[in-house]
């Protein structure tokens, strides 16, 4: 029981940031019918800002390293506003339901961006100071302290978003614009203001993501490529543009990393993923919680 325990505490902790980063590049394709290849870069910046800053903040000021980090994830929250601002009007803003445009173009992006990483950042993989000490104990299972704490704020924010899309007006624009564009524009929701927003909220998941495993992992110019292929597994098997299929398939692939991970190898569990992809395509190519094109 105990072991079962701790392989769910971990499937929670590591779905809950996988959640997170896949909520924001299936909302940016549900409203925008964009595929941002780009968008592990806002996850990346995100950390890479975090673990830069973090250290120049505790030598200057000598706060405690939780009052570090959230001032430096503020920080790098902006930061990841600015590129996506400056992203989304200098190009994506121009291939709008474009698949194949905005693919070439987000596919340069990445490169781009993950280049101008390396020259400015190095290629060193940084370490973010541990904030929390101590654990906690769950049904049996050990949870660090600070793992805790991060992933209730990913909880959370996965919650926030879900109330957004569903409960406020902003929300059932960008559903109705994802559902039907052009009904959409006849009712008066302006697409490409409601287009922008859904990218910056997108961004800025991604960025909350990327901010939220900084002090777990080393971080590096690529990081985010890692995340971004797992995102993908997930919103393929969540169903494209679904966000309660991203919640569903985020904690679905945690769980095959978790047990695979543990009964197994790392190596299986990236196999038994692709293998899962590979039967839902087959059986199921719209997803759990997609919807089949007409």
């Amino acid at each position: 029981m105990g072991l079962i325990a701790q392989l769910l505490v971990n499937m929670l902790q590591i779905g809950a940031v996988y959640v997170l980063f896949a909520l924001g590049l299936t909302l940016v394709f549900g409203v925008m019918k964009v595929i941002n290849f780009a968008h592990g870069q806002f996850f990346t910046l995100a950390a890479l800002m975090i673990a830069v800053t973090m250290p120049e903040f505790t030598e200057r000021f000598g706060f405690p390293a939780w009052v570090d980090y959230f001032v430096c994830f503020a920080l790098a929250l902006l930061t990841v506003a600015i590129l996506g601002v400056v992203l989304y009007f200098v190009g994506f803003e121009r291939y709008l339901r474009d698949l194949i445009g905005s693919f070439i173009l987000s596919v340069g992006l990445l490169l781009l961006l993950e280049g101008v990483y390396l020259w400015i950042f190095t290629g060193a993989p940084r370490v973010v100071p541990k904030l929390l000490t101590g654990q906690v104990s769950i049904l049996g299972g050990a949870l660090e302290t600070q793992r805790l704490v991060i992933c209730g704020i990913a909880l959370a924010a996965t919650f926030g978003l879900y109330q957004l899309v569903n409960r406020t007006k902003l929300g059932r624009a960008l559903r109705a614009v994802a559902e039907d564009r052009e009904a959409a524009m006849l009712q008066g929701i302006r697409y490409r203001r409601i287009s922008f927003y859904g990218f910056m909220i997108g961004s800025g998941m991604a960025a909350i993501a990327g901010g939220l495993i900084a002090p777990l992992t080393a971080i590096s110019p690529s990081l985010g490529n890692d995340y971004l292929s797992k995102a993908f597994i997930i919103i393929i098997i969540g169903g494209l543009g679904s966000i309660p299929g991203a919640i569903l398939g985020g904690f679905l692939i945690a769980a095959v990393e978790s047990f695979a991970g543990y009964f197994l190898d790392s190596s299986y569990a990236t196999i038994a993923m692709f293998m899962l992809v590979m039967v839902f395509l087959l059986v199921r190519p719209q997803g759990i919680l997609g919807h089949a094109e007409r």
